[in-house]
């Protein structure tokens, strides 16, 4: 057990490291970028008015103006901070602060000035009077970049966490707990008018997107039911900003622990219906294989209990295929629902995530990104460890 769990987390940190390299790369070499977004809203005018000195500062700030490799070095470890080892090091180019310019013209007299090579290259030294972050080896995830420009990230990420907790809990307890009976009755109750129903249901919530249900149950829920003078469910946030009246149900106040719960039901809902949807299905299946098996008609025919039969010797096989898919809970508990979130307007890390994707703030995008492969790696391993859980003649090696 302690040399699989030494080799399992090496391996762990190996693919963290690479998995921080990818994304890291992927986003900064994408096109746009920070400052492109900074420049959008100082071109429309916008609520961050900016000048080019703001912009420099914030090329420096956010250390845009370092080479990747060194850039990423800082981001992960905080390091290098100057010239490695006294000054050794000192004269080593590591960026360029002020890009070169070279204007070319066309042969139908037209010309353009494009930035080409480096004016003031940026070296070593030159770092050791920057400010830099502990790296997110130490938990130092850096600074957003646009969406709360300046605030640490740890900070936006923990004020998203709790949105995306409750209601991811809430769908995938809910989902575990419909999901796996229904998938068990329908196997036990093969070709029965409930197991046609369960599996239609699921076949359709498993083949459509889910922000299909979204707009479905915001259609039905809320715009029909509230032209119709029946109660309703409101669409969009997590809290309300005004009170609102429903239908036998009166004022609603805003803020009020009604009012979050009325909110959170139709995210949960639908979060909830895709989930038994895909589980119910797989547990099926698993169970109808198992069910087949010589041990269970072996018990059958020894005149076991059909209720101990299924629980005791079906059950229990049939979920070492279902634990496989628990290894992307955790994951997905704090990671949120992207769709789903941006449909209702719910302030989770889904939503975050799309926002960062969006304006380019890559800080909050690679933060989330290596969160979340952190935990699904963590959901691995426990899936693993659950294995001799569920079947003792399973054994880690």
């Amino acid at each position: 057990m302690a040399a699989f769990l030494v080799r399992r987390l090496l391996q762990m940190f190996l693919v963290t490291i690479v998995a921080a390299i990818c994304s890291y790369s992927l986003l900064y070499i994408s096109p746009g970028g920070p400052i492109e977004t900074l420049l959008a809203e100082k071109q429309n005018g916008g609520a961050n008015r900016i000048d080019q000195s703001d912009i420099q500062r914030v090329i420096e700030r956010f250390e845009l103006d370092i080479n990747l490799p060194i850039r990423f070095s800082r981001w992960l470890i905080g390091w290098p901070n100057g010239p490695i080892f006294g000054s050794f090091g000192a004269d080593w180019v590591v960026g360029c602060t002020t890009p070169g310019k070279v204007r070319l013209r066309y042969p139908d007299g037209r010309t353009e000035i494009v930035e080409e090579g480096c004016e003031n290259t940026l070296t070593l030294a030159e770092l050791e009077g920057r400010k830099a972050s502990r790296g997110v080896a130490f938990g130092d995830f850096g600074e957003s970049q646009v969406i709360l420009r300046g605030r640490p990230v740890t900070d936006l990420i923990g004020s998203r966490l709790f949105y995306t907790l409750y209601l991811m809990g809430g769908a995938v307890g809910l989902a575990l707990l419909i999901g796996v009976p229904i998938g068990v009755y329908s196997a036990v109750k093969q070709y029965s008018r409930f197991d046609y129903t369960m599996t239609s249901i699921a076949f359709v919530g498993s083949s459509l997107p889910s922000f299909v249900f979204g707009i479905f149950a915001i259609l039905i829920l809320s715009v029909l039911a509230k032209q119709a003078g029946l109660p309703y469910l409101p669409s969009g946030d997590a809290v309300g900003v005004r009170d609102y009246v429903i239908p036998l149900l009166g004022t609603i106040t805003a803020g009020s622990f009604f009012d979050r719960f009325l909110r959170f039901l139709m995210p949960c809902g639908v979060l909830t219906f895709i989930n038994i949807a895909g589980w119910s299905r797989f547990v099926r299946t698993s169970m109808l294989e198992v069910l087949s098996q010589d041990y269970v008609r072996t018990a059958r025919a020894k005149g076991v209990k059909e209720s101990a039969v299924v629980l005791k010797h079906a059950l229990r096989n049939s979920l070492i295929p279902f634990v496989t898919l628990l290894a992307g809970v955790l994951a997905t508990l704090f990671g949120g629902a992207l769709i789903t979130e941006t449909v209702f307007n719910w302030p989770g890390l889904g939503r975050l995530y799309i926002d960062a994707l969006s304006r380019s703030d890559y800080n909050v995008a690679n933060a989330l990104l290596l969160i979340n492969v952190v935990l699904l790696l963590i959901g691995i391993l426990i899936t693993d460890i659950l294995y001799t859980v569920v079947d003792p003649r399973i054994r880690l090696g």
